[in-house]
């Protein structure tokens, strides 16, 4: 586990472990995703049950979308590196990029809430040493990914670095 995260519980590793089968991955994001949105509105965007139920590190990626332009908030599990996020377009392991990836790359300012704050960030494609890094700390923070990585094909799961656009307080990660 990523050491700036707690060990997670035995129920939090039995339902990391279920969220990386076919069933788990579609309850998480299928139904679990709309509970989360649903959760961070009434917790003023403090809480999620995703990071309740598996210690995982959850933020709102606001994007806009590419046809109508609106916003579009997603919840997404992240990795802290210093004042940049990093997420990673796993789609559960879809041989398909998730509509957020689509969004962001048509239009790469996006905003970040985590923890009742929210900051405006910038968001590029991790270099390829940047890659390798990033991964094998996700891996470790969640080992699903390994699977969603096998389960996408042949599609190379991109990870994206977001970068505060203007240096912020009050986004405090944990």
């Amino acid at each position: 586990m990523h050491t700036m995260f707690p060990t997670p519980t035995r129920l939090q590793r039995a339902i990391l472990y279920l969220a990386a089968t076919r069933p788990g991955s579609w309850f998480l994001s299928r139904i679990l995703a709309r509970f989360d949105r649903a959760w961070l509105r009434l917790t003023g965007g403090r809480r999620t049950l995703t990071t309740a139920m598996t210690g995982l590190p959850v933020v709102q990626l606001t994007t806009r979308g590419v046809k109508s332009g609106r916003p579009r908030v997603c919840p997404l599990i992240m990795l802290p590196d210093g004042n940049r996020l990093i997420v990673f377009a796993s789609n559960f392991g879809s041989q398909r990029h998730p509509a957020w990836y689509l969004n962001l790359r048509a239009n790469p300012n996006v905003n970040v809430e985590h923890n009742g704050a929210s900051a405006p960030y910038r968001a590029r494609p991790a270099g390829e040493a940047e890659r390798a890094r990033y991964w094998r700390q996700a891996v470790a923070m969640y080992p699903g990914y390994r699977v969603y990585e096998r389960r996408a094909g042949g599609r190379r799961i991109p990870i994206i670095v977001l970068e505060p656009l203007r240096e912020h307080s009050g986004m405090v990660l944990r």
